[in-house]
């Protein structure tokens, strides 16, 4: 026994070092592996498909009368969504429409009384002229009566009809110039409601078509259009319900312009800069399909930082915990194409540290992280309204 006990001490000793020395060598291989290539990728599987949710809802009160698409169904900008009852606006558009014909044909009225108070102003002076004359003839009989007084030539009563015929004539021009005054206010008035404008530049005019182009916005609005093309979901407005302005009606996803964040622990992020190359694996298609992506930006805090019930920290027991910072994540357009994916599936994210950044962008510029967003779906073209309102005028305007 003790023989052969001595004897399996050798090999049992060689067994030992090399099992000693296979671990030092994968330990170097390991350590190797991770100085030349490991250390140079962060990665984690705390990442989502992000996308724009893009609330449709309506601009003006009304009551659903028709629904043009439906959850999951796919629709491109522009097309048809909810159709609002349009009889209310349709009166409210004849009403602005009766409005403005009325406002042209006022308007024209005070040009019109321009000419005829012009004309007064006129009769006016000559009036006042006219009794001035009368005036002036009266005082000079009154001026020969009384020369003639103290021999006798004229009579008691002839004086005293001449001293009443200049008071007439005094009255009588008083009279004229009140008048003549009263049609320069007039005039003056007058003028001052239409000076520097004509029936078409007029502000009531102005204004009585601005509210026409209102209510032809407003019939035009009974129509809700989707305002970028995408993918139909949370769809809540039903037939014949009765909405408000800003009634939020379905959810319109555009999936050709989703993007990732990869929740990455702060201490992943010491290295990390926007234009590195990023690789990822989602859970719906496997490893079978890898999507190539670039780092767009870093977020500004944490997610406890941006949280409704923000973390107090400095109250209570405190336990520290690595909070992790989301990383915005810009996808590959012709990948994304090819691979559909939807907002909220998980993501498993790799960044390669060692890829170059992007430039650094000059001072007071902002990185580019994608296209500017915007839709022309609001512009409405106001040359139909326009054309409505210069015939209008036209049709109300006397020649």
């Amino acid at each position: 026994m003790t023989a052969n006990s001595t004897k399996s001490r050798p090999p049992r000793k060689r067994l030992m070092l090399a099992a000693t020395g296979i671990f030092i060598l994968i330990a170097v291989l390991y350590g190797i592996w991770w100085m030349l290539f490991a250390s140079h990728y962060e990665s984690t599987d705390d990442a989502y498909v992000h996308g724009n949710l893009v609330s449709v809802s309506a601009q003006i009160p009304g009551t659903v009368i028709s629904i043009g698409a439906d959850d999951t169904q796919r629709v491109a900008q522009g097309a048809h969504l909810v159709t609002l009852d349009g009889s209310d606006t349709q009166l409210a558009l004849r009403q602005a429409e009766a409005a403005l014909a009325q406002t042209v044909r006022h308007t024209q009225t005070l040009f019109v009384q321009n000419d005829a108070l012009a004309a007064d102003v006129a009769v006016g002076q000559a009036n006042v002229e006219q009794a001035e004359t009368l005036l002036h003839k009266a005082r000079n009989d009154l001026q020969r009566r009384n020369a003639l007084r103290g021999s006798g030539g004229v009579s008691g009563e002839e004086l005293l009809h001449a001293q009443v015929a200049v008071k007439s004539a005094e009255a009588g021009l008083a009279q004229a110039r009140a008048g003549l005054a009263a049609s320069k206010a007039k005039l003056a008035t007058n003028q001052a409601l239409t000076r520097g404008s004509t029936v078409a530049s007029h502000p009531d005019v102005l204004q009585a078509a601005d509210q026409l182009r209102q209510a032809w916005l407003a019939q035009a609005r009974t129509r809700v259009l989707a305002p970028v093309a995408g993918m139909v979901a949370q769809r809540s407005v039903q037939l014949g319900q009765r909405i408000q302005a800003g009634t939020p009606l379905m959810t319109l996803v555009p999936l050709d312009s989703l993007w990732v964040e990869a929740n990455f622990k702060e201490n992943q992020l010491h290295d990390m800069q926007p234009g590195q190359k990023v690789t990822l694996v989602s859970d719906l298609y496997g490893d079978d399909v890898t999507y190539h992506g670039t780092v767009v930006g870093v977020s500004a805090g944490s997610g406890s930082a941006f949280a409704l019930l923000p973390a107090q920290n400095a109250s209570g027991n405190w336990i520290k915990v690595i909070q992790r910072v989301p990383v915005r994540i810009r996808l590959d357009a012709k990948e994304l194409q090819d691979h559909p994916l939807r907002v909220g599936l998980s993501m498993t994210v790799t960044v390669d540290l060692s890829s170059a950044p992007e430039q650094a962008p000059a001072s007071g510029e902002a990185p580019a992280s994608g296209p500017a967003l915007s839709t022309p779906i609001y512009d409405h073209d106001p040359a139909e309204v326009d054309a409505l309102i210069q015939r209008i005028i036209q049709e109300n305007q006397t020649s």
